[in-house]
């Protein structure tokens, strides 16, 4: 049985490497990249240390507008499904990859799945919650994270194959932070481990809007703390644009990093004091290494978290991000709503009951 995963964006791979490692031995499962990040860092390494094979296709797309993007990912990724013929597609997230594919593989009438269905920040000037709506309406089995997810699916009227199966993102992180242990990264940005808040910032929402890039760089500069700022390519871009680079470059306090790899940023992150992102994988995986984790966003998918108390909602606004910087000690008990880290497990047994195969044992 062939299934095929169609991925075009860092995180979506991190998704994937559990999922993938669970599926060897049961299916032909082919990796289609679409592509749309291509930054050094999704190179061979990237690969290797995720144990991920490379993947099968790469449609080599790019960047561009969200319209232009999602309809050259559309259009090549029809071509290799017309030709490869796989019996399921899973698409993983948000992103314009997860629309493009499960639109591609729905007008061949090939089953869909969504891994991380039924997430909503009820913010529809997102891209990434239109694309989370179309893939939910779209699939035909729907793969959830949490409790609040699959409520979200049955408010909106979709009851039948769903499933809570955790977080795949948890599985990730078990899967990986061992490893990550070996990364010598704190040493040479020579940082001590809590004595540094970590930011990343890559939202079309922060980084294109110049005057909330503004603010959030005003507050990074007011902060009495020792930063470091692994900067993605688009966030770099604009920041030199508006000429703010240099001055987040020029403060002692304030370390910039090209983007890391995948475990130097597991080590940064899991010995951070803080984190500010607009991230929402960087926001499950603060919550699960119990970093307190600060949003630059006005809402959240991720609103267990925040109900919680382990997640606050900043958006730009310079206050409440030097308060939050200040103040937000989170000390309750947590729930974990994400599952048992067995989400990828789960996930290909369901594939194999839907599809009629032979179990495996559960590991």
């Amino acid at each position: 049985m062939k299934i095929a995963s169609i991925v075009g964006i860092r995180p979506q791979f991190i998704k994937l490497a559990p999922i993938s490692e669970v599926f060897k031995g049961r299916f032909e499962h082919l990796i289609i990249h679409t592509g749309q990040h291509y930054d050094i860092e999704m190179n061979s390494s990237f690969f290797q240390q995720l144990e991920l094979h490379k993947p099968h296709y790469n449609l080599e797309v790019g960047s561009g507008l969200h319209g232009w993007q999602t309809g050259k990912i559309l259009e090549k990724a029809e071509k290799v499904l017309a030709v490869e013929k796989p019996i399921l597609v899973i698409v993983y997230g948000d992103a314009n990859s997860t629309l493009a594919g499960a639109l591609a593989a729905a007008k061949l009438g090939i089953k869909v799945a969504h891994v991380e269905a039924g997430e909503r920040s009820f913010a529809k000037n997102m891209p990434e919650e239109i694309n989370r709506v179309l893939v939910d309406d779209l699939s035909d089995l729907l793969f959830a994270a949490t409790e609040n997810a699959v409520s979200n699916l049955q408010k909106e009227g979709i009851t039948e194959n769903v499933y809570n199966v955790g977080d795949v993102m948890y599985d990730a992180l078990k899967r990986n932070l061992r490893r990550a242990e070996k990364s010598i990264i704190l040493r040479e940005l020579k940082q001590q481990p809590r004595s540094y808040i970590v930011v990343t910032l890559h939202r079309a929402g922060n980084v294109d809007n110049k005057e909330k890039l503004r603010k959030i760089v005003s507050a990074l500069l007011q902060i009495d703390e020792n930063v470091v700022f692994p900067v993605h390519p688009r966030t770099r871009k604009n920041l030199m644009t508006t000429r703010l680079y240099k001055k987040l470059e020029q403060d002692i306090k304030i370390t910039l990093t090209p983007p890391l790899t995948y475990l130097d940023f597991l080590k940064l992150l899991s010995n951070a004091k803080k984190v500010l992102t607009d991230s929402g994988g960087i926001q499950k995986e603060t919550y699960l290494l119990r970093v307190p984790c600060i949003t630059l966003r006005e809402r959240t998918e991720l609103i267990d978290i925040v109900r919680e108390g382990w997640n606050i909602l900043v958006g730009s606004d310079v206050s409440k991000i030097l308060s939050a910087v200040k103040d937000f000690e989170p000390k309750g008990e947590q729930s974990n709503p994400f599952g048992d880290g067995h989400a990828a497990e789960k996930i290909a047994k369901i594939i194999e009951e839907q599809f009629d195969l032979p179990s495996h044992q559960f590991k």
